[in-house]
């Protein structure tokens, strides 16, 4: 199965996930990537930040606009080839997330993609704002 090739593709065009992170998700993220900051692992530590709790990573709330791409938008196949992020507000434990995408721009001789990448939490606070190019998986050969 493949997602959808840049000939599928329109501008305005969208996708999004939605997640409730946990505790479990910002020590595995932490385990696999070696970002140990105590602002994410070490509520004693956290309490006395700005944030006043632990918060989770950042690149962590990006990886859900890599999960839409692959997954959904345009799907299997997809190679994310850039992005451009903002962070706008701390995603603190038990936040639900929802990433969303939309296609703003379409390069169908470059087999390019260009679009807008945002998060936001339950209540409706933007916390990630950007913008992503991608190359979207090519029909199979016959």
């Amino acid at each position: 199965m493949i997602g959808k090739t840049i000939d599928q593709l329109k501008v305005g065009d969208s996708a999004q996930f939605a997640k409730t992170v946990s505790e479990s998700d910002v020590y595995m993220y932490a385990g696999i990537t070696g970002d140990f900051n105590p602002a994410h692992i070490n509520e004693a530590y956290a309490e006395k930040t700005f944030f006043k709790t632990r918060i989770a990573h950042g690149m962590l709330t990006a990886g859900f606009i890599s999960a839409i791409l692959a997954n959904q938008l345009p799907g299997p196949g997809t190679i994310y080839v850039k992005q451009e992020l903002k962070f706008l507000a701390p995603v603190r434990i038990g936040d639900t997330v929802t990433a969303k995408v939309e296609i703003i721009a379409l390069d169908t001789e470059k087999n390019r993609a260009k679009l807008k990448t945002t998060c936001e939490n339950q209540e409706g606070t933007q916390i990630l704002d950007g913008e992503a190019m991608i190359s979207p998986p090519k029909a199979p050969k016959k």
